[in-house]
């Protein structure tokens, strides 16, 4: 018997083809370091995924800008070096006002009106990034964000002068309306930005504070609650949707499940890591109703701002979170 060994190379070409599909890996960088809720939450995802998937999907998460710093990760899922990735969408407020709904001081200021405020922002959120041949996979806010400074603080005027680390848009607005010196400090280069005096102060939450150790060169923490900003879980549209049905449900179980326990965490890690700031002496503080007066002036004058930029699309986000 002879054999034909076009069809066996055929069969064995096949075959490999096969096995080689069977398994699809994604990149998922992410800008924060391993040990934050959200990058905890993000290997739980991607756990989730190989598990619902049988294997089909494993998902590397690259936690601490370890992979591509943050600005550079939308770029990254959009242009398909990386399938998936996490941002701080305000971060992105330039190229689309509609990003950075959630950086805008004071409009929503707790954990029940920030998901108001994501329900109204999220169908244009969808769309954009459909546009932009990208999925919101999921999103989860940071815990309340308050000011950081290494001297006391009673009023808008005490940071005047004083070199705040920004690392948005709205965050470097907010130094301009208060006369203080806007630098832009990406998270994983906020420690040493501290530790050389390149700032003296900023606006973030407790969890970046614990994340990088804010109470080793800073003494004051105002609580001030003045926004929710989110993390969004994006994926590459391509590459989504080349994968095959049960492994596209599975990402989206594991994305909605992520979305929820991203929020429940979040409220936890809120009290906890302002405990820890605590009890590595910072002093924790509420604002003065001067200091709370002079914020609500510059949430006023950015939320004008932001309506003007952002058009018809803004003005019915507000609309419908105000209902």
């Amino acid at each position: 018997m002879k054999l034909d060994f076009s069809l066996l190379f055929a069969a064995a070409a096949l075959s490999f083809g096969i096995s080689a599909q069977a398994q699809t890996k994604w990149d998922l960088p992410a800008a924060y370091p391993a040990t934050n809720f959200h990058s905890e939450n993000l290997v739980q995802f991607a756990t989730d995924v190989d598990k619902a998937s049988a294997g089909k999907l494993k998902i590397t998460v690259h936690a601490n800008a370890s992979l591509f710093k943050a600005p550079e990760i939308k770029r990254a899922v959009q242009g398909g070096q990386a399938q998936a990735g996490e941002i701080l969408l305000a971060n992105f407020q330039n190229e689309w006002q509609i990003f950075g709904t959630d950086g805008l001081p004071f409009l929503a200021d707790s954990y029940d009106t920030s998901m108001k405020l994501y329900k109204a922002q999220k169908p244009a959120l969808e769309k954009k990034l459909a546009e932009q041949g990208m999925v919101l996979l999921y999103a989860v806010a940071w815990p309340p964000q308050g000011i950081y400074s290494k001297k006391p603080i009673n009023s808008a005027a005490d940071l005047k002068g004083i070199k705040w680390r920004a690392y948005s848009p709205s965050t470097s607005r907010i130094a301009e309306l208060v006369g203080a010196q806007p630098v832009t400090v990406q998270a994983a280069e906020f420690s040493q930005a501290l530790a050389t005096g390149v700032v003296e102060s900023t606006m973030t939450s407790g969890a970046t504070g614990v994340d990088s150790k804010l109470y080793e060169h800073l003494k004051y923490y105002y609580d001030a609650q003045a926004w929710l900003p989110k993390n969004a879980v994006i994926a590459n549209k391509a590459a989504f949707d080349a994968l095959d049905a049960a492994t596209r449900q599975a990402v989206l179980k594991a994305a909605a499940d992520a979305e929820t326990r991203g929020w429940t965490a979040s409220r936890g890690v809120n009290t906890k890591t302002l405990d820890t700031l605590k009890a590595n002496g910072m002093q924790i503080l509420v604002p003065s109703a001067q200091l709370k007066a002079d914020l609500k002036k510059v949430g006023d004058v950015m939320l004008k701002e932001w309506l003007e930029k952002a058009g018809p699309d803004g003005q019915a986000i507000v609309e419908s979170f105000r209902k």
